[in-house]
């Protein structure tokens, strides 16, 4: 359904609008009216609508500085005027900003039901055009994602001349379909469907993204999903690894039950991880991670295998091997702890390898060692938890109000982010930013009970954005913040 807004300052004349035309017989809902300028781009900023019907004179800012502000941001946005006046001037002006139509007052139910038929069929053509268009781009930026330099010549053909202007690329992995994303100048969105994969390719147009971070920060608790986001990436042949970034952070997000946004950043990225994992390094290193000592153990299994089948030589071999167990090593590093004890002797998988003379004692040698490194670190993961874990919540406790990320929470504690959130849920039973949240709002309602102000709540606590505290307030709540405060 099409969302509409009516914008005028005779009370009467919106009232009558509002009460006279069946807008739901067109497929429209009238989602907000004003009286002045100033709040009808408010308005504009809530509700995203598709069509904007605004006077001319209004106080504040006029009509047609509404109508100009709304189309800089947002050029698919139907723009209808109407006036008292008939005066040239501003038809010319407003035909000049690219209104789709202009009314001139007293208004007739016939003339608006005439103004909305020429909006649905302009409606109706741009749609079939988009269709054909968008479904060349999903084509194209699917084949951008998985096969990298090679399909930049085709998505560009298909992007068209729009491409130069692209300034960086972000691919973010939702946990299911998702709704459209509002377009803004400063970036486009392609939704694209892999498989069981549910997608969004952001093409930036700008540095600044603060107008896409900022809508996808409701996006997680308002529409009850996951989304991993991968680095954001200047040059286009990298798409493939923000995708692949994406999809980590989505997994990682996903064990720990969060219906947020995750970015690649937050989960902590390894230096000494190469990219470019094979899918078993990959769910061996999850495995270790999340402390599934029987799922190692059954990758494991399947990497012996796969190493088996494909009969590659002793060289070969050895220097998979070695990989994997060089890998589980930097891993089995993010504890903080020193891995040199996690053997009694030194510890030289590089040196141990080259003693064995047969293709099964190598694969017996990988598994045994393979399970001293992942015991060792989930003894190291049972010494440290509580400690750890204490030592986190106390300084979340004094640091809430700031804009505290989990980095910070895990360099404070000595861990790398990845494994510092997977501790935090093992000893706490909620992720990370799911306390973090409990406590804020728990602190909010103190402040909202004493009588201060929504709004100054929002940054006492550490919602430097108060849309986005409020919306979470009333998720955990039930309420709003003015009405929390309102009934105390």
């Amino acid at each position: 359904m099409l969302k509409a807004v009516i914008f005028d300052d005779e009370y009467v004349f919106l009232q009558g609008l509002q009460m006279m035309i069946d807008w739901s017989k067109y497929g429209i809902e009238l989602v907000g009216t004003a009286t002045d300028g100033h709040a009808a781009i408010d308005i504009v900023e809530t509700h995203s609508p598709d069509i904007v019907f605004t006077d001319i004179h209004m106080p504040g800012q006029d009509g047609l500085q509404v109508v100009e502000k709304i189309l800089e941001v947002a050029p698919e946005v139907i723009c209808v005027v109407f006036s008292g006046f008939n005066e040239f001037e501003y038809v010319k002006k407003a035909l000049k900003l690219g209104v789709a139509d202009y009314l001139e007052k007293p208004i007739s139910i016939q003339m608006i039901d005439e103004s909305i038929q020429r909006i649905l069929k302009l409606v109706s053509e741009r749609n079939s055009r988009e269709d054909s268009r968008n479904e060349l781009i999903e084509k194209a930026t699917l084949d951008l994602l998985l096969q990298g330099d090679e399909a930049l010549p085709k998505w560009r053909k298909s992007f068209g001349e729009d491409a130069e202007g692209i300034a960086a690329v972000t691919v973010l992995a939702l946990s299911k379909r998702s709704p459209d994303l509002k377009s803004h100048s400063s970036y486009l969105s392609v939704p694209i469907r892999n498989g069981n994969e549910h997608l969004l390719v952001i093409f930036h147009f700008q540095e600044d993204s603060t107008e896409l971070w900022n809508q996808l920060l409701y996006w997680p608790s308002e529409y009850g999903m996951t989304i991993g986001s991968g680095r954001t990436y200047q040059h286009l042949s990298d798409a493939s690894k923000s995708y692949k970034e994406a999809l980590q952070t989505l997994r990682y997000g996903q064990f720990l039950e969060k219906e947020e946004w995750t970015r690649f950043e937050e989960i902590g990225e390894n230096p000494n991880i190469p990219d470019g994992l094979s899918v078993y390094e990959d769910a061996v290193i999850f495995c270790m991670r999340t402390g599934d000592k029987a799922g190692v153990l059954h990758q494991l299994d399947a990497f012996i295998k796969n190493l088996d089948v494909n009969s590659l030589s002793p060289d070969l071999m050895e220097r998979e091997i070695l990989r994997l167990m060089y890998l589980a090593l930097e891993v089995a590093k993010e504890t903080g702890e020193d891995v040199s004890r996690i053997s009694q002797t030194d510890f030289l998988p590089h040196v141990e390898i080259r003693l064995l003379n047969t293709k099964e004692s190598v694969f017996s040698w990988l598994r045994s060692r393979m399970e001293m490194i992942m015991n060792w670190s989930l003894e190291v993961r049972k010494e440290k938890k509580h400690e750890s874990v204490e030592k986190a919540c106390a300084f979340i406790k004094d640091n809430y109000s700031k804009d505290l990320k989990l980095q910070d929470v895990s360099y404070y504690v000595g861990m790398n982010p990845t494994y510092f959130s997977l501790l935090f849920k093992e000893e706490m039973g909620i992720s990370y930013i799911k306390y973090l949240t409990k406590l804020r709002m728990e602190r909010a309602k103190e402040l909202l009970r004493e009588g201060y102000k929504a709004a100054y709540v929002s940054e006492k606590v550490g919602y430097h954005t108060y849309r986005y505290f409020s919306e979470l307030f009333k998720k955990q709540v039930g309420v709003n913040p003015g009405q929390y405060r309102d009934s105390f």
